[in-house]
């Protein structure tokens, strides 16, 4: 009886698999029943390389033979895990193998593993894919019911073979070229260089230039306390004539530049009295979008101080071994317009978690979901969907992986809840043709921040109430004497959103327009990219700030 192969990214992958369908008997790193055989690689098994005759052996740090451009690329293995490769080779030269599943991340670098194992043993069989969102059992099951065509990942295919060329020929000839170059005096200083890696520095070296350059301009604001028969509220003052300029974000209309124009100022208001209207709106805050692994990333480095490695291991963690949600390397915060039914039952399955109970309660009581909702979108769907919940239930979380999954499930449930609502209240008070503003709000409906709120606490802020036509008096005035800032350093928060947005910094016009929704790397390779430029010694950690280092 001829059998399928299963080839897996992972070992434990493998075992999910076999778990899965059933009926399994295992031999060291393989599985087997009557109609098929799963075996894995553990990441990748083979690296290219340039053939023999075509190989610089000598000079390769000099300058005299660039740019390297070998005809063609071949395959070797790893030395670490050959013994790996040669189990999965014996396993694809067996006579009664037919058929070849490529059961590999279902991304473009799992396409890539998968493909150099196909050409480095040169296979003839016939190919078809198990694309997963999910490691559930369940998921597991509906996938190998529903196999996708070879023809359907060609372009994925192609795609990562070009990239794996593309880096290896830009990062070789660019870390020689510059080698060699810092080399020229004397020494050997090696200069690694990337096609991501080195514009991805270039902004930090940028903005650290900005920091370093900028000068602070002193500024002044005044601040005043205002008394009522009702109590007191302080307002700042503004200028009601200012306009914004684009091109100076310096300018802003609270700001004083010339001290003695404030000072008169507080002269002709101190003691006098004036009049305060009020503008009151009621305005709706709508749940934010679900996780990307980028967004993921960076709210997890705002909130926890999470590296973005670290998130992508977390996230790791509990989509292999714990189940406990979809893809993590995915660059949509969007669900299939079919996926309606899955997140009543995952949501379903929430209410287990008592930390989470009450929440999916009242989601499901407020049935706001169908093909309508905003957050079911096809056209922005790319090859995965949003992180989101599972549904699968857990027993044991480190803390790390705990606080990664209620920031997930979280951001999902909240979906699912009404915007919330605030009472905004914005008091403009009069003083001898002197304009001063506040501002408070008040949070009226909750909606979905009740998921993240003290649920003894839902005033933000307020504001005492006035009589209209009520006099105010000007009780205390303070001068603020200040300075402006230079732009913040790099947090890796920021420089993957810097990363993800990169495309609106290029200068060329046409170029922009082309790419002005792209980024540099992709949210599976930029938190890699991050380590790479701090291994190299060319940023520093300096708590959650990402600095130069002295050697760059």
């Amino acid at each position: 009886m001829n059998k399928s192969l299963v080839i897996a990214e992972k070992p434990s992958v493998a075992s999910d698999i076999a778990r899965a369908l059933g009926g399994f008997k295992k031999q060291k790193d393989v599985f087997e029943r009557d109609d098929m055989v799963i075996t894995s690689a553990v990441g990748h098994l083979l690296k290219m390389v340039v053939p023999e005759k075509h190989d610089i052996k000598r000079g390769k740090w000099s300058l005299t033979n660039l740019p390297h451009l070998p005809p063609k690329f071949t395959l070797e293995p790893f030395e670490k895990t050959e013994s790996r490769l040669k189990t999965i080779v014996r396993q694809i030269k067996r006579k009664d193998i037919d058929l070849l599943i490529n059961a590999c991340d279902a991304a473009r670098e799992g396409e890539l593993i998968f493909r150099h194992i196909v050409e480095y043993t040169k296979s003839k069989h016939k190919i078809k894919r198990l694309w997963l969102q999910s490691m559930t059992p369940e998921a597991i099951r509906t996938g190998f019911a529903n196999l996708k065509s070879d023809n359907d990942l060609i372009p994925l295919s192609n795609a990562a073979k070009c990239r794996s060329e593309a880096d290896w020929l830009v990062g070789i000839n660019s870390t020689r070229a510059f080698t060699a170059f810092n080399s020229l005096d004397g020494g050997f200083y090696k200069t690694p260089v990337g096609r991501v890696k080195t514009p991805t520095l270039a902004m930090v070296v940028r903005r650290e230039e900005e920091i370093n350059n900028f000068v602070s301009d002193p500024f002044f604001e005044i601040n005043v306390c205002f008394t009522t028969n009702k109590g007191e509220y302080t307002g700042k003052y503004f200028d009601h004539n200012f306009k914004k300029v684009k091109e100076n974000q310096k300018f802003k209309e609270s700001r004083i530049w010339d001290r003695n124009v404030a000072l008169k100022i507080i002269e002709e208001i101190s003691g006098k009295v004036g009049k305060a209207s009020d503008e009151t709106k009621t305005l709706s805050q709508s749940p934010p979008l679900l996780f990307d692994l980028t967004s993921l990333q960076r709210e997890a480095n705002n909130r926890f101080g999470f590296s973005a490695k670290n998130t992508v291991g977390l996230a790791q963690a509990l989509y292999d071994r714990h189940k406990l949600i979809t893809y993590p390397r995915t660059d949509s915060k969007f669900l299939p317009e079919d996926y309606v039914a899955t997140v009543k039952e995952t949501i379903s399955s929430l209410q287990s978690l008592p930390n989470y109970q009450k929440h999916c309660s009242e989601a499901l009581g407020l049935n706001l979901f169908n093909d309508k909702h905003k957050v079911f979108n096809d056209r922005k769907v790319s090859d995965h969907f949003a992180i989101i919940p599972t549904g699968v239930t857990y027993k044991k979380l480190s803390e790390p992986e705990l606080k990664l999954f209620d920031l997930i499930v979280k951001r999902f449930l909240g979906m699912f809840f009404p915007p919330a609502k605030y009472l905004n209240t914005k008091r403009i008070t009069t003083v001898e043709d002197f304009a001063f503003k506040t501002e408070g709000k008040v949070l009226i409906e909750p909606g979905w921040q009740k998921l993240y709120m003290d649920s003894k606490t839902m005033l933000k802020e307020s504001l005492i109430a006035l009589d209209e036509n009520t006099n105010v008096t000007c009780k205390n005035v303070e001068l603020d004497e200040l300075e402006t800032k230079p732009p913040a350093h790099y947090t890796e928060a920021t420089l993957l959103s810097a990363m993800e947005t990169a495309g609106k910094l290029v200068e060329d016009e046409a170029q922009r327009e082309a790419m002005v929704e792209k980024g540099i790397g992709t949210p599976a390779t930029r938190a890699g990219i991050i380590e790479e430029l701090i291994k190299d010694n060319y940023l520093i950690r300096d708590g959650r700030d990402l600095l130069i280092s002295h050697s760059s």
